[in-house]
């Protein structure tokens, strides 16, 4: 089974078509205005338009309304819909019976404990993201670079399809690929330069580790 492979947050022809070139399976729009990497309404409508088929489109909100998704769909005409903040099962089942779209429900892990939730989630999502709890006081839920221990994850039984996010990089990927053994992998400010810009050589280079570990996975 080959490895899943997304890189979210991107933000400009350049940066989207250098992960397409890599080969990622997923490429991830922000529409979060606190983040670096958001995007607007057209922005969102013209990478749309770039990826013309060649991965699979990820719109990703955090606490988002209606009208927020709405337009984001409008605008990205998005795959799947990734849900990066504190919704509850309740909320995801009200977004899948308004705009029937599967389903990424993003998941804080720091410990065992924070999986309690997983039950609920995983018996509405179509996939979970596993990522690292954001520090306290941090003014966005993800993409801060920081990686939570693996070993959380280890043993998991979970058949829903599942990836881990969180302060990956092409060094440590094949590491957290070892001890969870994920599925698919997410990686955002691990291949930027600056907040919200991201590098063509990171994305290569990402992508080439990552396919690397497909071997662990057999």
């Amino acid at each position: 089974m080959s490895l899943i492979v997304k890189i979210c947050g991107l933000s400009t022809p350049e940066t989207l078509e250098a992960a397409l070139a890599a080969g990622a399976d997923m490429v991830g729009f922000v529409f979060f205005p606190p983040s670096p990497r958001h995007v607007g309404l057209q922005t969102a409508r013209d990478l749309g338009r770039q990826v013309g088929g060649r991965a699979t489109k990820v719109a990703l909100s955090v606490d988002a309304d209606d009208a927020l998704l709405a337009n984001a769909i409008e605008a990205l005409q998005p795959d799947i819909l990734q849900l990066h903040g504190k919704e509850t099962t309740a909320r995801l089942r009200d977004i899948r019976q308004k705009f029937a779209l599967p389903l990424m429900k993003a998941m804080a892990v720091e410990t065992r404990a924070d999986l309690a939730g997983l039950p609920g989630y995983a018996a509405v999502a179509d996939r979970i993201l596993f990522d690292a709890r954001a520090p306290q006081g941090a003014t966005r839920p993800g993409g801060l670079g920081a990686a939570f221990d693996w070993r959380v994850l280890e043993k998991l039984e979970l058949k829903l399809p599942f990836m881990v996010s969180g302060g990956l990089n092409a060094a440590n990927v094949a590491e957290a690929v070892r001890l969870t053994r994920a599925g698919g992998v997410d990686i955002s400010s691990g291949v930027e330069r600056a907040p919200g810009v991201k590098d063509p050589e990171l994305i290569r280079a990402f992508v080439r580790a990552a396919r690397a570990t497909e071997e662990l996975m057999t």
